[in-house]
């Protein structure tokens, strides 16, 4: 339903007429003294026109031999217009047809974030082609397409720069607050608004393929994905809405054929039995609170695959991390420069640089790195030579120098000396790497490397520990030594190292056993058996591969571990809406079942109850769209 039309939809309409002429009529009949004749024709007008829908679905849940809100309506407004009460039936028809029209309005806001999504992606793109620039649809653009963004539009698909630098803002996809620079080489997605410089981007996706197509799909179908609480709760209402049938069949039968009690004082108690025993309160309870927290954590940046691992992320025992891009940031970086000579640690890295800068061994993109982080200038290497698994060696100013492992030095019988190798010992039980640099006579100095725990791995951590997860895992085929340096510094309770891909599977069974229900985040391909394995599989981040995201139960869109706790936190706040929603409205049936057995309530007053019961589930509901990731990751909060 679209909010600027909502008066336009032919449900509507036959409400508004049907209501106009209820009151007209009401009123008429009170105050102008309308013939009883016409007051129950213009009623069975309002009544015909407003019943069309309720009439309709009544029909298509008959021929599904189901029971439902819609049949209990026709057969309370049946025995209504029997016991001559047609005031109360029109006001029946109204009323119910008032409280299916702001119901659907309620959920279509709730869907708003879906709609919004779709609005987001622009419908053309400009694409270069033998030098032209030409405006085509988006949905034409194809995989190796050359696209033109212009300061300030929106990028029409997914793909890679491959010339200019600007910024984006991907708000819309990661949930980020701040824009992220872009250059040559780096992942750009469509929907997200190009800054202030040109790029030319490479697609590498489909319009239908693209990451923000992905996360419409899985808000739009959240709800066909059932968890354990709307399942309980359709099984509740097969069994329950027929009972309520034969209560009110009872209420008739027992008192007017043993009890000689008045007929049509108890068919129309057995009516207010029937309308509001089957509460839409009821039927909303679990869906809504579902579409609400998937569209909440769609827009910030935490895509949920459907309804029931939302309620599973709820119950989470146990956090299981993959180490490397999960916890740490995947890429070596230098940790420590140590000089044991007269050498600076800028005379030591420029040499270092300027060896590897030749070398393909992985490590000596951090050495790299860190030189030029320091504007360090290398000078030039002559008779470079790989020493294959152990280092490199090269001529600077005449002088040979030796960089790698403390094997090599050990083959070139280079002596370390205790505090050498007390230093040496002290970095590799951090978990570092350590390359030596010297020469074939003596070392120089030490360079330590290691990849490091993310910004916020450490605090995250502690947060997960104050929502309630009993145990925080990490599971690493990295060596043991490594491993449990990197978890004794972000805190975690348990390091399993040196792994393999079946064996983090086991590692996930054995945690089930142990604990219960267990959640994996990882990003790599050699996590997605372990995602599969766990109750919940978390991927975390888009630049996770696409074997990951597709395994995985929930993507984490940002390469940050807050959305995790973001995401158990919403997921629980969704379930305790869940088990609010149902109980307030089991305890709001058997309130008005009680009243409509003494006599107490009338028809329109009982239905009146049961749409504002609706009305207040969707409200309750509706505020997990005010929650937010900066409140679910301040200290303290629950």
């Amino acid at each position: 339903m679209s909010k600027s039309k909502w008066w336009k939809q032919p449900r509507t309409v036959l409400l508004i007429i049907s209501g106009i002429t209820t009151v007209f009529t009401l009123i008429s009949e009170l105050f102008l003294g309308l013939p009883e004749i016409w007051a129950v024709a213009l009623y069975g007008v309002a009544i015909i026109i407003g019943g069309i829908y309720p009439a309709k679905s009544a029909w298509m849940d008959l021929r599904r031999r189901k029971l439902s809100i819609n049949t209990l309506l026709i057969v309370g407004v049946i025995g209504t217009i029997y016991l001559g009460l047609w005031e109360e039936a029109a006001g029946l028809v109204v009323i119910f047809s008032l409280g299916e029209v702001l119901e659907a309005y309620a959920v279509n806001k709730a869907r708003d974030s879906v709609r919004a999504l779709v609005e987001l992606a622009p419908r053309e793109a400009t694409v270069l082609r033998e030098g032209r620039e030409v405006r085509i649809l988006a949905d034409e653009v194809e995989i190796g397409d050359r696209v033109l963004i212009r300061p300030g539009e929106k990028i029409p698909v997914d793909g890679v720069v491959v010339s200019g630098t600007s910024t984006a803002d991907q708000s819309t996809i990661t949930g980020e607050s701040v824009p992220v620079a872009k250059i040559s080489g780096d992942e750009v997605y469509a929907s997200t608004m190009n800054g202030r410089g040109a790029l030319e981007i490479e697609v590498t996706k489909l319009a239908q393929d693209t990451t923000l197509s992905k996360i419409i799909e899985l808000v739009a179908n959240a709800q066909g994905d059932k968890g354990k609480a709307q399942r309980f709760s359709e099984r509740f209402g097969e069994v329950y809405t027929p009972i309520m049938f034969v209560i009110a069949v009872l209420m008739v039968v027992i008192p007017t054929l043993f009890f000689g009690q008045p007929f049509d004082t108890w068919l129309y108690r057995a009516l207010i039995v029937l309308v509001v025993s089957c509460s839409c309160s009821l039927v909303l309870s679990v869906p809504i609170a579902v579409v609400t927290g998937v569209g909440n954590a769609a827009r910030n940046g935490v895509m949920v695959k459907g309804g029931s691992y939302m309620e599973t992320a709820s119950h989470i025992q146990v956090v299981a991390f993959d180490k490397t891009g999960t916890l740490t940031v995947g890429k070596p970086s230098v940790t420590d420069i140590v000089s044991v000579s007269d050498l600076s640690k800028e005379k030591l890295l420029g040499i270092a640089g300027a060896l590897e800068k030749l070398s393909e061994h992985p490590l000596a993109e951090a050495i790299l790195q860190e030189a030029s982080k320091r504007n360090i200038n290398l000078p030039g290497v002559e008779e470079f030579d790989t020493l294959t698994g152990r280092g490199a060696k090269g001529s600077i100013n005449r002088t040979t120098y030796y960089i790698g492992s403390p094997r090599l030095f050990s083959e070139l019988n280079v002596k370390l000396n205790q505090d050498q190798l007390k230093q040496i010992e002290t970095l590799q039980g951090q978990g570092k790497t350590v390359t030596l640099l010297g020469t074939a006579d003596l070392v120089l100095g030490l360079i330590a490397i290691a990849d490091r725990p993310k910004e916020n791995a450490k605090q995250a951590i502690q947060r997960l520990k104050t929502t309630g997860v009993k145990r925080i895992v990490m599971l690493t085929g990295d060596n043991r030594l490594t491993g449990e340096a990197i978890g004794r510094e972000l805190g975690v309770d348990e390091v399993r190292a040196e792994l393999l891909p079946e064996d983090k599977i086991t590692a996930i069974k054995e945690l089930q056993k142990k604990y219960g229900l267990v959640a994996m985040v990882g990003d790599g391909v050699n996590d997605a058996p372990a995602l599969a394995q766990a109750d919940v599989g978390i991927a975390m981040g888009i630049q996770g591969t696409d074997v990951a995201l597709e395994t995985a139960d929930i993507a984490l869109m940002q390469d940050n571990l807050d959305q995790l706790v973001y995401l158990i936190k919403l997921s629980r706040k969704t379930v305790a809406k869940i088990h609010q929603n149902i109980g307030f409205s089991l305890a709001l049936v058997a309130l008005l079942i009680v009243t409509a057995l003494t006599g107490v309530m009338s028809l329109t007053t009982g239905l009146l109850l049961n749409e504002g019961s609706a009305l207040v589930v969707i409200a309750n509901a509706m505020v997990l769209r005010k929650y937010q990731m900066n409140k679910a990751n301040a200290i303290g909060n629950e």
